[in-house]
This record gives C-alpha cells, structure tokens and sequence, in this order.
C-alpha cells in the first residue's frame, strides 16, 4: 500500500515539473492572438476617409473611431461597411431609407447634397417651417423645400427669385417686413424707415412728404403699427377733438380734414363762369317792293 501511494506522489510530482518546465520553455508556440487595429494604422492605406472625417467629419470626428463603424478588417471581416442606422435611431429622420441619397459621404455628413425636388425628408426635422408655409399660404407654399435650400443649411437672397421694391432696397431689407415662410404676413418693426414703405407706397409718402400738417414729421409706423394695412382710427391719438354737434354732423373726420397724408389742404372753389352771352341778332334785310 505504502508503494502504491509513493508511486503516485512520484507521479504527480514529475507531472509538476513538467509543466513547469513546459511553462518556462521559450521554445513553446504561444496562443495566437488577433492583432488590435487603431485609426492611427487606418491612415497608413486609406489617407481620404480620415482627411474628410478630420476636415468635416463632425460627430463622426469628435465622438466615434474608425473602429466604431469599420468593426473587422478583410480578410477575417468581409463586410465592413456599417449601415447608418447601427447608430443613428430613434428619430424620425433615422427612419428614412436611402441615407446616401443626400449624405453622399459618411466621412462628411453635414455636407448634404440634393436635388430642386426635395421636400418630404426636410419635415421630419424643420417642422415650424412647413407649419407657418401651410397657415400663411403663399407662393412659397407651393415649391419644394430644396427649390430654395439647394445646399443643406443654405438661406438664400430674397433678390436670387425677387426684385427689390426699389432701387434703394437691397437684400438685407426684404427681411425685415418679409419671413421667407409667411411672405404675405407682412409684419415690420417700430422703426421702420418710412422710405421702405414708400417703396411700394409711393403715392401716400409723397403726399405727406409734401403736407404742411404735423403728421409729415411722423414715421408711417407710427399710425399702421405693426401690422401691414393696418389703418388706425383718428380718435386713436386725437381722441374727441369736437363738440358732439358738430362730430353728429360730420361722423367722418376726412370729409373735412381731408386724407390723413395730406391733412387741411383745402383748395378754394373755382368761382363759377360767367353765363356765355347770347349771339347778336343778324341785321334784318329790307324788303324789296315789286314793280
């Protein structure tokens, strides 16, 4: 018995050293480990993807790898082209197919490209934008988003579609009366130059320009506040300026101060002509007795 343990000890003692010896042999192959690739190898063959991503690549620079999208490298990895929506979901935008229709690079994808024809994919981020086109409907309601944004985040010049008013008016003008969505809800600020007015308002500018009243010293503004064809009462700022007799016999401030751009300019009455006087008679030719 006593043999049979010693033979057993002898056994596991050798198989001990052994292992050791194995262990600590240099000669023994090593377990085979998968080689970790970093963006920085990624650039030792492909120099565009990172130049763009480093150039434009936006969040796909600041917050993700070339490992992050590219998971595996050929041979070992076949596809490694990700598709979009392995990040981006969640919103109604990621549901949109066709992701490279417009997003042509992935290494750049704020540089967005597409045609004049382009409208349902805007609304699933820009919704303010359709929502005013479809209350104040206009024109514009009618074109397609990207007949105007032909490059993503592009505003364009009124003046690329639009003539100025006048010649004095430039592009930066037209915003100031005018929202690109709601064109025909023309609203303005308390300032506004009446000269803007007069671009299209020639008529009435000129009359008050010309006027003698205190409303010439006055900005157009001032009266139609805010709002386009805004036309204020009188009694707005002059209150009753009349005893009642005489504001029951004449309700209408205009019938006898006139227009308010051209206030008090009565003109006197032409005297009436005098009666045109009659023909004279034709002499009379005497009668010729006969013989």
């Amino acid at each position: 018995m006593k043999t049979v343990k010693y033979v057993v000890s002898l056994a596991a003692g050798l198989l001990l050293l052994a292992s050791a010896a194995f262990a600590a042999d240099p000669a023994a192959p090593a377990a085979k480990q998968t080689p970790q690739l970093t963006s920085a190898d990624c650039v030792k063959c492909h120099a565009k993807p990172p130049a763009d991503v480093d150039a434009k690549g936006k969040a796909h620079k600041t917050k993700v790898t070339c490992q992050d999208c590219h998971q595996g490298h050929p041979p070992t990895v076949k596809k490694i082209i990700p598709l979009c929506g392995q990040c981006h979901e969640g919103k109604p935008h990621f549901k949109l197919g066709g992701c490279l229709g417009c997003h042509r690079n992935p290494h750049t994808p704020k540089e967005i490209v597409f045609g004049r024809d382009v409208t349902e994919p805007c609304l699933t981020c820009h919704n303010p934008q359709i929502a005013q086109l479809k209350q104040f409907p206009s024109k514009h309601s009618k074109l397609n988003c990207s007949f105007c944004h032909d490059v993503h985040g592009k505003i364009p010049q009124c003046t690329q579609c639009h003539k100025p008013h006048s010649a004095e008016q430039n592009a930066g003008d037209c915003k100031k009366c005018h929202k690109a969505h709601q064109p025909k809800n023309v609203a303005y600020a308390g300032d506004t130059p009446s000269k803007q007015c007069g671009a299209c308002h020639s008529k009435a500018l000129n009359l008050l320009t010309a006027s003698k009243a205190k409303h010439k010293s006055l900005l157009c503004v001032t009266c139609h506040q805010e709002k386009h064809k805004m036309v204020p009462k009188c009694q707005d700022c002059h209150g009753v300026p009349h005893a009642a007799g005489i504001m029951s016999k004449f309700p209408k401030c205009g019938d006898c101060h006139g227009i308010a751009h051209d206030l008090n300019n009565w003109k006197a009455a032409a005297p009436a002509a005098a009666p045109a006087a009659a023909p004279a008679a034709a002499p009379k030719t005497p009668a010729h007795k006969k013989k």
